[in-house]
C-alpha cells in the first residue's frame, strides 16, 4: 500500500550503545531514512526515547533520590541534548524538527486531544518532523505511559496514521525464544488471534521500561482500530525505506476495519467510566453484527449502574457481566432510567460514538 503518514517509535536500545551512551551513528542513520521518506511524500512523526539515557551520560544523579524524581532530573537534562542532536541532523537534510512532550492527561480530555491533533497536523503541513517523547519532567506515576510504545499508539490513532512502526533491538515477534536458533520471526499476525501471546518472552529491554509484551499489546490494539502496525529491528539498514517499498523484514499486524477518529479516541481512552450499562442477548447480537451498524437503544438495556451525565463515557456489558465495548452517553442517568427497556426511545449511545470490542 502507499503510505502517506507513518508514526515511527524508536526505542532506547536502538539509540544507545551497550554502555548506555547515545549512539550518534544510529541516530544519524534514522534521520537519513526519515529524510528519504519525506522526499518520497511520506509524513513522519517520530516518537523517540533516549532523553533519560542522554541525561545519564551527562551527569551522575545522587543516590537515594526517589525513582520518579531521578527520572525527572535525568530527562530534564537529557531532553535538551537529545533534541539538539536531532536538530543538527535534520538541519543537514534541510528539514526542521519540533519537540512535542506529552503525558497521558493530554489524551484524556477530548478538547485537549483535538488541540494536540491540530498541532500535529499544522506541523506536518510544512517541512517539519515532530519528535515526540513522554514529558518525564512533569509526569508522576499515574500520568506515566507504560513506555513510549503506548505513546506511539496513541499518536498514531490521534493523527490517523497509515502505519505504526515500532523499532527495537529485535527483528520482530518470534515464535519461540529470540536467542533460540530454531525460533523464526512471525511475518504476519492477526490481532484477533490470541495464540501468539503465549510465545512472547516476559523480559524487557536493557535501558527502556517496556518489552515485547508491551509492544505486542500496543501493536494488537492499533491494528484492531485499523492501523497497520510493524515491529522491526531499528538497527537494520534502511528498515523504514524497505517498509515503504514493500520489503519489510519483521512482523506486521494485519489491520482490522478502520475506525473514525472519535472512535479511536474512545477505544484508547483511559478515563474512568462514569456508568455501566448491561444489555440483553438480543442487543449484544445486534451490536456485534457485521451486516449493519446499530446504536445502543434503551429497549436492549436491562440494568444501569453508576451516575453519569450527557457526554460521559459508559462501559457496556452483557448479561454475564463481560465488557463488550465503550460509548459516550447522549443523555444522563435520569432519562436513561426513565427509558430503560422501552421501544421507540432515543439511543443512549449513538453508533458514531460506540466502540465494540
Amino acid at each position: 500500500m502507499a503510505y502517506r503518514r507513518l508514526v515511527v517509535k524508536v526505542g532506547t536500545n536502538v539509540l544507545a550503545r551497550e554502555d548506555g551512551l547515545l549512539d550518534i551513528t544510529s541516530i544519524s542513520q534514522l534521520v537519513d531514512q526519515i529524510a528519504t521518506l519525506k522526499a518520497m511524500g511520506v509524513d513522519v512523526i517520530l516518537v523517540s526515547s533516549g532523553a533519560v539515557g542522554a541525561g545519564r551520560s551527562m551527569m551522575q544523579v545522587p543516590e537515594g533520590l526517589n525513582k520518579v524524581v531521578r527520572r525527572q532530573v535525568l530527562s530534564a537534562i537529557g531532553q535538551v541534548r537529545l533534541m539538539e542532536i536531532y536538530r543538527q541532523l535534520f538541519a543537514n537534510q534541510q528539514l526542521f524538527c519540533a519537540q512535542v512532550l506529552a503525558t497521558k492527561e493530554d489524551f484524556r480530555d477530548r478538547q485537549h486531544y483535538i488541540n494536540m491533533q491540530n498541532c500535529f497536523l499544522a506541523l506536518l503541513r510544512d517541512r517539519i518532523v515532530p519528535v515526540v517523547n513522554e514529558n518525564d519532567v512533569v509526569a508522576v506515576t499515574e500520568l506515566m505511559f507504560t513506555d513510549n510504545d503506548e505513546l506511539a499508539g496513541l499518536v498514531a490513532a490521534m493523527t490517523n496514521a497509515d502505519g505504526l512502526v515500532i523499532l527495537s533491538s529485535v527483528q520482530g515477534v518470534f515464535d519461540g525464544p529470540p536467542d533460540d536458533k530454531e525460533s523464526q520471526v512471525i511475518p504476519e499476525i492477526d490481532p484477533q488471534d490470541k495464540k501468539w501471546q503465549k510465545v512472547i518472552q516476559p523480559s524487557r529491554s536493557s535501558f527502556g521500561r517496556g518489552g515485547m509484551h508491551t509492544k505486542f499489546r500496543i501493536a494488537q490494539k492499533a491494528a484492531k482500530v485499523g492501523i497497520p502496525t510493524f515491529i522491526g529491528d531499528g538497527r537494520q539498514a534502511n528498515v523504514l525505506v524497505d517498509l515503504v517499498e514493500g520489503n519489510f523484514n519483521g512482523t506486521r499486524f494485519t489491520p482490522q476495519s478502520e475506525l473514525s477518529n472519535v472512535k479511536k479516541w474512545i477505544a484508547y481512552n483511559e478515563l474512568p467510566q462514569k456508568g455501566a450499562v448491561y444489555i440483553n442477548q438480543g442487543a449484544e447480537t445486534v451490536l456485534r453484527s457485521s451486516e449493519k451498524v446499530s446504536s445502543l437503544l434503551p429497549v436492549g438495556i436491562v440494568r444501569i449502574e453508576g451516575a453519569f451525565e450527557k457526554g460521559d463515557l459508559l462501559r457496556i456489558l452483557n448479561e454475564e457481566g463481560e465488557g463488550i465495548g465503550l460509548g459516550i452517553a447522549q443523555y444522563g442517568l435520569e432519562k436513561a432510567e426513565q427509558y430503560l427497556g422501552q421501544q421507540g426511545k432515543k439511543a443512549l449511545v449513538h453508533y458514531d460514538y460506540l466502540v465494540i470490542d
